[in-house]
C-alpha cells in the first residue's frame, strides 16, 4: 500500500469502513496482525515512529508494517476519527467470521474455559475482559444482551485482541457445551473449588449481577473472596481472579507488557 497517496488512502478508508473493525493505535494493529486479522488499510501520520515502536516492541512485524502502513498528514487522520490515538496509528480490519467463532466455541474437548458476560453494560469492561481472556488463553468470550462485543469502544479497550479468541454475542439457549460456573456472592468460595477446562465461567452485569435466568441454569455458584463491607469488584478484575484460579496458559509467561 506504500504507493497509495494520502487522498486515495482517505477515500479507501471511507469505502472500507462500513462493517469493518477499527483498530485504534499501534498495539491494536500489532495484536490484530499477530493473530491473523485481515487488515485492509493501515494509516499513520508518523511512519518513522511506527517503525521505531515495532523495532522496540514487535520486531516480528517490522517488515509487514514497513510494507503496509501508509503515511498521511495528521489532518487526514483527524478527519477519520474523533480523537487520534497517541501512537498516530489507525487501521481497518475484517471482523472475525461468526461461523468460525461459533465452531471454535463449540469444539470439544476444550482446553480452557469460555468466559460469559451476562448482559454487560460497559463496553470498556467488555474489551478489558477480551484482553484478559486472550492473555489467559481462554477459548472465547460470550456476551448476552444487546451490546455488540465488537463495538469500536470494546475493540479499543481490547487492544486488538478480539482477533486472538472467539468473541460472540449469544442467547442463553445457544451457549457452547460445558458445565456452567457462575460467579455470585452466595456461591461457594472459589478457593475451595477446581474449575474444569471445559467450564463456562459466567459473570453478571456491573450493576445488576447475574440474571435470574442464568443463575437458575448454573450448575455451580462460585464466590470470590472479599473483605466485609466491600460491595463488589470491577468486572474485569473478577474475570482475572477467576481465570487465575483456573490456571492460566500452559506456556511460561513472558512477563512483558507488549
Amino acid at each position: 500500500m506504500n504507493d497509495v497517496d494520502p487522498a486515495s488512502a482517505v477515500r479507501l478508508w471511507h469505502e472500507s469502513a462500513p462493517g469493518a473493525v477499527v483498530l485504534d493505535g499501534f498495539h491494536a494493529l500489532k495484536h490484530a496482525l499477530r493473530f491473523g486479522a485481515d487488515v485492509r488499510l493501515a494509516l499513520t501520520s508518523d511512519k518513522e515512529s511506527v517503525l521505531a515502536l515495532a523495532a522496540e516492541l514487535a520486531d516480528d512485524l517490522t517488515g509487514t508494517l514497513r510494507r503496509s502502513v501508509v503515511e498521511v498528514p495528521d489532518s487526514a487522520l483527524r478527519l477519520l476519527v474523533p480523537k487520534v490515538h497517541p501512537t498516530r496509528v489507525l487501521a481497518l480490519a475484517v471482523r472475525r467470521g461468526r461461523p468460525d467463532n461459533l465452531a471454535e466455541l463449540a469444539a470439544v474437548p476444550r482446553r480452557s474455559p469460555v468466559v460469559v458476560l451476562d448482559n454487560p453494560r460497559n463496553l470498556g469492561n467488555v474489551g478489558a475482559v477480551v484482553r484478559l481472556a486472550a492473555g489467559f488463553g481462554a477459548s472465547g468470550v460470550v456476551t448476552t444482551g444487546d451490546l455488540d462485543p465488537w463495538h469500536p469502544n470494546a475493540v479499543r479497550a481490547g487492544a486488538g485482541l478480539h482477533f486472538a479468541t472467539a468473541v460472540e454475542r449469544l442467547s442463553l439457549d445457544a451457549f457452547p457445551p460445558g458445565p456452567l460456573y457462575a460467579l455470585d456472592p452466595e456461591g461457594d468460595d472459589i478457593r475451595s473449588m477446581a474449575i474444569p477446562d471445559d467450564a463456562l465461567l459466567a459473570f453478571g452485569s456491573e450493576r445488576h449481577g447475574l440474571s435470574a435466568e442464568l443463575r437458575e441454569r448454573a450448575d455451580t455458584l462460585l464466590a470470590l473472596p472479599m473483605r466485609p463491607q466491600v460491595s463488589s469488584y470491577n468486572l474485569a478484575t473478577s474475570v482475572g481472579m477467576a481465570l487465575f484460579h483456573w490456571g492460566g496458559p500452559d506456556e511460561a509467561p513472558s512477563g512483558g507488557p507488549n
